[in-house]
């Protein structure tokens, strides 16, 4: 799996956990790259093996065309890591960033949820159609991310810098994956009951304004 950089936690996901790297701790406490990377080390030769693989991943970055080296850090890693980082503003930084791991596990979590009910989706919308076409299900889903994110997949990969036929869902909002995974529960429901398309979407945009005007009352 692809690392990829959440926009709203600014943590990296791979393989369904959540990282920083080296380069963003030595930004927030104000710290040269190559002393972080000096004090990874440091930890790494200080603990057992099976610790600091999963939690001290070896990683590069490019600049002015070339490679160098820094390391992702798991949750733990990270706060190994920043015990030696000490005083007042120190401390602040390290419960941020707790607070923002713990976020974005939680986002991680639904992403997951959502992917698992993919399935029971496809089937809904291809047992919908005598002759089921491809684009019978990226209207589908499309229709929902209209409601959420006021556009569809391809508009939404456009305005983010998203590569063509890459996945969305991981550089939404934990806010949005909810809504996301709630009306296409919806959906399956209206799908399997044979509803017609116009019928579906009134349904869908009336669920979600209500879910709407819930979360800002």
């Amino acid at each position: 799996m692809k690392l990829l950089l959440n926009p709203e936690y600014s943590l990296y996901e791979k393989d369904g956990k959540a990282f920083c790297d080296s380069l963003q701790v030595a930004e927030t406490f104000e710290k040269r790259h190559d002393h972080v990377l000096r004090d990874i080390r440091n930890v790494i030769a200080d603990i057992e093996e099976d610790f600091s693989l999963p939690n001290f991943g070896e990683s590069n970055y490019k600049e002015r065309g070339k490679k160098y080296p820094k390391y992702l850090l798991t949750k733990d890693g990270f706060t190994l890591l920043t015990m030696g980082y000490t005083g007042k503003k120190a401390m602040q930084f390290k419960i941020a960033y707790i607070n923002r791991f713990n976020q974005m596990e939680a986002f991680i979590s639904s992403l997951l949820e959502a992917k698992m009910e993919f399935p029971a989706f496809t089937d809904a919308v291809m047992l919908a159609h005598e002759e089921p076409k491809h684009y019978h299900y990226s209207n589908e889903v499309n229709l929902i991310y209209r409601l959420v994110l006021g556009m569809d997949a391809k508009k939404f990969r456009e305005a983010s810098g998203i590569p063509a036929g890459e996945g969305i869902r991981p550089y939404l909002t934990e806010e949005q994956i909810k809504l996301i995974q709630t009306l296409q529960r919806i959906d399956i429901g209206l799908l399997e009951a044979g509803i017609n398309y116009n019928d579906r979407k009134n349904t869908l945009y009336n669920s979600y304004s209500r879910r709407i005007r819930r979360l800002a009352g």
